[in-house]
C-alpha cells in the first residue's frame, strides 16, 4: 500500500554500539500507511537492536563501491561513504536521491555482506529506495567499483522487521561468501517517535561472472 512517507533513513550498522533512525523532520498530517514489506533498524525513541559486529574495515588502496545500478526499480546512484556519529549512528548521504555505502564494512564482491542504504523518502516525496520493498527474487543489483570492475548480486528475499525486533545476527553476522544488504524505512510511520517502526532488508547474493 502506498502513500505520503516523509522520514529519513539512519541504517543501524556500527561495531559494539547500537544503531539509531532518526527523522528530519515531518509536517503536520496523517501518517503514512503500511507498506507491503519491510525491514530493520531503530529509532531514537525505540529499542536499539543487540550490538553489531562487523569486519574489520578495508585496507587503503582497496577496490571501493562507487555506484549501484537497480534496473528493475529505476535505481541508478553514484555511492558515496558512510560513516557514523559520535553516538554510533550511521550518518545517512545528505542527498535523498543518493545511496550510500558502510564504508567499514565489506567491500561488495567481497566475502561478507556488504550495506548500502538509502531514504525511502522526504518532506519533498520519495527517495532513491522508495521502491525498495518491490524488488522480487531474481531481480538484479549492479555494483560499479573503484577498479573499473562491476559486481552483480539477484535478490534473494525481501524481509520486514519491526525495529524493536531486529535480526541482527542474519542481517550483519559473517557469511561464507560475498552478499548484499539493501537497506531502507518501511511500515507505518509513527509521529510520536518521528520514524517509521519497520525497515526493509533486501538480501542478495553475488551472481557468478558470465551468468
Amino acid at each position: 500500500m502506498r502513500g505520503a512517507r516523509w522520514a529519513l533513513l539512519l541504517v543501524a550498522v556500527v561495531a559494539g554500539v547500537t544503531a539509531l533512525l532518526s527523522d528530519p523532520g515531518r509536517p503536520g498530517g496523517a501518517a503514512s500507511p503500511p507498506r507491503a514489506s519491510a525491514a530493520a533498524a531503530t529509532s531514537p525513541a525505540g529499542s536499539p537492536p543487540a550490538p553489531i559486529a562487523l569486519p574489520p574495515a578495508q585496507p587503503t588502496g582497496a577496490a571501493r563501491p562507487v555506484r549501484v545500478t537497480i534496473p528493475a526499480i529505476g535505481v541508478a546512484s553514484d555511492l558515496v561513504d558512510l560513516g557514523v556519529d559520535a553516538a554510533g549512528a550511521l550518518v545517512p548521504p545528505s542527498d535523498f536521491a543518493q545511496a550510500g555505502w558502510f564504508a567499514a564494512g565489506t567491500v561488495p564482491g567481497d566475502v561478507g555482506p556488504a550495506v548500502i542504504a538509502g531514504h525511502v523518502d522526504s518532506y519533498r516525496g520519495p527517495a532513491v529506495f522508495f521502491h525498495l520493498e518491490d524488488l522480487t527474487p531474481g531481480d538484479r543489483v549492479q555494483v560499479a567499483r573503484s577498479d573499473g570492475s562491476t559486481v552483480q548480486f539477484a535478490v534473494v528475499r525481501v524481509a520486514e522487521y519491526a525495529k524493536d525486533d531486529f535480526a541482527t545476527a542474519e542481517v550483519y553476522g559473517p557469511t561464507a561468501d560475498p552478499q548484499l544488504r539493501l537497506i531502507t524505512c518501511g511500515g507505518v510511520f509513527d509521529r510520536s517517535r518521528r520514524s517509521y517502526l519497520d525497515n526493509i532488508v533486501v538480501y542478495a547474493t553475488l551472481v557468478p561472472p558470465g551468468s
